[in-house]
């Protein structure tokens, strides 16, 4: 999404990890590493273990920028949920509060940043929280969602208020000895009411509003990205 064209190189795919992207005319390869919790999900012999104090990250150092992203996938339950058991230290449990989970996993991802990732060479960032507009209620529409959308919420505030996630996000940022640059891009997607897929995302097969639409909202993170780069 952050490049204008495709340039030269071979085709992305959905692995963990795809294929780096190469740009012949900038020097620049771009690899996606597809790890949605950012903490370890491991096979064991009970089933698929979501473990919040581990994370196998080798293979992410050594690079001039690490940009990260976590919090849509916490949320997922049911078949969309990639794990069978939740580990917290010696604690295996079926579930427990989603919020707690991605507040210890991102204290966890912390402190690998904090231990493992040479700042003065590598640039760390990380994505803030994504909003979803299912539910019209949190901006005066109890009766609506992102569907049929065509504009946004006025601003500068939005109705809703701060999402939870977000402190969590904060407090572990709060904490780091490292230093991380937020791309706080919450606020201004929370008034994009209208920037979804909706009804035509083609093969979802539901009202999507967790989603963006390409070309669309991600164009103005990733101008902040651009930004910071040449802040």
């Amino acid at each position: 999404c952050t490049r204008p064209r495709r340039p030269p190189g071979p085709a992305t795919a959905g692995a963990t990890p795809s294929p780096p992207s190469r740009s012949r005319d900038y020097g620049l390869s771009v690899a996606y590493y597809r790890s949605t919790y950012l903490v370890d999900i491991v096979e064991e012999s009970i089933g698929r273990v979501l473990k919040l104090d581990s994370i196998s990250g080798d293979a992410w150092l050594g690079t001039d920028m690490l940009v990260f992203n976590t919090w849509h996938w916490w949320t997922h339950t049911g078949k969309d949920q990639p794990w069978d058991y939740v580990q917290d230290g010696a604690h295996v449990m079926k579930d427990m509060d989603r919020l707690t989970a991605f507040s210890k996993g991102m204290s966890t991802w912390a402190r690998w940043v904090d231990s493992n990732v040479d700042t003065s060479k590598t640039k760390v960032y990380f994505q803030g929280i994504s909003p979803t507009h299912f539910n019209g209620a949190q901006w005066g529409e109890s009766s609506s969602s992102c569907a049929h959308q065509t504009k946004p919420i006025a601003g500068p505030t939005y109705p809703g208020g701060p999402l939870p996630a977000q402190g969590a996000v904060r407090n572990a940022l709060g904490g780091m000895s490292k230093p991380v640059f937020l791309l706080d891009i919450t606020l201004l997607s929370q008034l994009r009411r209208d920037a979804h897929p909706s009804a035509y995302s083609g093969g979802h097969p539901s009202n999507d509003c967790s989603h963006w639409c390409l070309a669309g909202l991600p164009d103005t993170w990733n101008q902040i990205l651009y930004a910071s780069l040449l802040a």
